[in-house]
């Protein structure tokens, strides 16, 4: 998954693939407990993802609190 891609996604389609990823490393991580799992390096690359997602959220909430007080100092 690439940043740019998250970029264009609205904030509840990030909250859905978070979700989604979230949900995807928890059967991972269940399934590997029980047996083996066929591609281990799939728990860094959910684990990356769901980093990705986070930050882009977060620069997203934070770019708005910081127009929100230049507004507020402005006035």
């Amino acid at each position: 998954m690439n940043v740019t891609e998250l970029r264009d996604l609205s904030d509840d389609e990030l909250k859905a693939k978070l979700a989604e990823l979230k949900e995807e490393r928890f059967r991972l991580r269940f399934r590997s407990a029980s047996e083996s799992i066929d591609n281990p390096m799939r728990f860094r690359t959910l684990r990356r993802d769901t980093a990705r997602i986070l930050t882009v959220l977060r620069s997203r909430a934070t770019t708005s609190l910081t127009r929100f007080a230049t507004r507020a100092a402005v006035s």
